[in-house]
């Protein structure tokens, strides 16, 4: 199932028009929580959904597809191609971070170039909405716990996030990631999110060509990482990395712009959307 968070509700989609579930039942709430978390199943939401009218897509106003996650926690160094085209040593253990709640945007709102820096990038990846808590899971039922997979653009402030060893500077200054208000069940996918094609775009032009196949971790041993020293809650999310092409290792440098569009795509989810504007 395909479903789209936008500011009226929650909508399942059906080719290029969807039906706002919210609207049939106020106990769906305004995003994706109740349903992650089990309070109204996914057959409910198949009833309600042929109940409503449809609307063309290009209609709704995105919001997050999780208001107030307990936890977003970021995977780095994650494509060998991307560690290669920096200067980071091959990790042998997986690269975390977290990322606060005033970090992120939905698609459509426009992300921050801070006064502060100059060198604002994009980082097209993979997102993994956590449907069924756990501690200590084991990689064989690791994609068990997982609810759907989204978009996500890592926007990394460079000169910041390379202060110190830890990243959390560079990658928490406010607006400057985007998270897609697309989510989709694992059914509609392959395993664990892989064989999907990945892209970043600005202004039409691709930036990043992959393929999820690619990375270093997968979705299912990254969760039985994490879920050895963090309890994994519904509606947590996780980002998988990015693979090669960010604007960081282009020559010259391709930093983001005021004015620019940077687009994520994943094939079989759809295309994240936000508008570049300077901090004022």
């Amino acid at each position: 199932m395909k479903f789209l968070v936008g500011k009226d509700g929650v909508y399942v989609a059906s080719g290029n028009q969807a039906v706002n579930i919210s609207k049939q039942n106020a106990a769906v709430g305004m995003d994706l929580s109740a349903i992650v978390e089990g309070r109204l199943s996914i057959d409910r939401c198949k009833a309600l959904a042929q109940l409503g009218l449809a609307e063309p897509l290009e209609s709704i106003t995105p919001a997050l597809p999780i208001t107030k996650p307990d936890k977003f926690i970021c995977l780095g160094l994650n494509y060998l191609d991307h560690i290669k085209e920096g200067t980071n040593p091959i990790p042998d253990y997986p690269v975390l971070f977290m990322r606060g709640p005033n970090s992120v945007v939905a698609s459509g709102a426009s992300m921050l170039l801070p006064k502060a820096s100059v060198q604002l990038d994009y980082e097209a990846e993979l997102l993994v909405i956590i449907g069924k808590s756990g501690k200590h899971i084991s990689p064989e039922t690791a994609l068990d716990h997982v609810f759907g997979y989204g978009l996500f653009n890592d926007g990394s402030v460079r000169d910041f996030q390379y202060r110190t060893h830890q990243w959390t500077a560079g990658k928490n200054f406010d607006r400057t990631g985007a998270i897609g208000h697309i989510i989709v069940t694992p059914d509609e996918l392959p395993d664990g999110g892989k064989s999907l094609a990945i892209q970043s775009r600005i202004n039409g032009e691709i930036m990043q060509d992959s393929n999820t196949d690619l990375m270093m971790w997968s979705v299912a041993d990254t969760i039985a990482s994490i879920s050895e020293f963090a309890t994994l809650e519904a509606g947590d999310m996780i980002a998988m990395g990015t693979p090669p092409g960010v604007g960081k290792a282009k020559t010259p440098p391709r930093f983001l712009r005021d004015g620019d569009i940077v687009e994520v795509e994943i094939e079989k989810i759809g295309v994240l959307s936000n508008p570049v504007i300077s901090e004022d």
